[in-house]
């Protein structure tokens, strides 16, 4: 392929992108998807106050320690205790 050529396929190629860009630009965006609802099955447990008081704790508190076991339960979804 000679010069005549390669001028040939950089046109076709540069033509496509155009056309690709062009599409992109006029197409509009598509809606944006709501958020899903958390059912109150998969809610959290609600130990804001609780967490952010043993983030600091600095002796062992059992009120820390099972505020810590059931969010790290939720987050893992493991309702069971460990075997």
């Amino acid at each position: 392929m000679g010069r005549a050529g390669g001028l040939v396929m950089a046109a076709i190629v540069l033509g496509l992108a155009l056309t690709l860009a062009l599409i992109a630009a006029l197409d509009p965006p598509a809606p944006r998807a709501s958020a899903p609802q958390i059912s109150g099955t998969d809610a959290p447990p609600d130990y804001g106050d609780t967490l952010r008081r043993c983030r600091t704790a600095t002796e062992a508190d059992p009120e820390c320690e099972a505020a810590w076991e059931t969010k790290r339960r939720h987050f893992f979804r493991s309702g069971k205790s460990d075997q």
